[in-house]
């Protein structure tokens, strides 16, 4: 799983920083990344070349559930409620047919993280409810146990601005992407704490 990943990252490193320049008339120093001007760029998005090769974001946990949590969102703006944001008491006969962040002990709920300048633009972040755990006897929280994040590496893009002219101030419109690793939580776990 790490090695396509890496395999990935060095194409796409090789791809923004030794994009042929002459093609498109804009200069391009050898090793930075490529300016691309914001006729090359439509809607603002990341060139579609880039895009296209992209890291398979689709199958990843992050990216494949923001549409079913917006969807959620919507239904719960129209209906009225709320999601769950504290530590909730356990009750296993209400959770046979939950999902699994439902019936942890270790309960947790996503929020869609939106970041402009990032690509994939939105993620589903995974938030903690509980700073404890949940006791399986009592099903109330416990101190004795900490609820931590579960962390997944997902490779993205992320996009700066910059100057066509590669000195100066960055040109109104203008881009350039770099490839980057960055820790989403998809989950929490149980786990002891690290003083008693």
């Amino acid at each position: 799983m790490l090695l396509p990943g890496l395999l990935f990252l060095t194409w796409l490193h090789t791809c923004l920083a030794h994009h042929n320049p002459s093609l498109r008339g804009h200069p391009h120093t050898h090793g930075t990344p490529r300016c691309y001007s914001a006729e090359e760029l439509p809607l603002g998005q990341a060139p579609p070349h880039l895009l296209a090769r992209g890291a398979k974001w689709g199958q990843a946990l992050p990216v494949a559930l923001v549409s079913s949590l917006e969807a959620a969102g919507h239904k719960r703006k129209y209906e009225g409620s709320s999601a769950a944001t504290q530590c909730p008491v356990l009750r296993p006969e209400e959770l046979l047919e939950a999902d699994t962040h439902q019936r942890s002990i270790s309960p947790w709920r996503y929020r869609v993280d939106t970041d402009g300048d990032r690509y994939p633009q939105k993620l589903a972040f995974a938030e903690c409810l509980c700073g404890g755990c949940i006791d399986a006897r009592t099903g109330r929280e416990t101190a004795a146990l900490n609820s931590v994040h579960l962390l997944q590496s997902l490779l993205v893009l992320r996009r700066q601005p910059c100057s066509i002219r590669g000195v100066g101030p960055p040109t109104p419109g203008a881009f350039a992407f770099r490839a980057e690793f960055i820790r989403v939580p998809i989950g929490c776990t149980c786990v002891l704490p690290r003083s008693v």
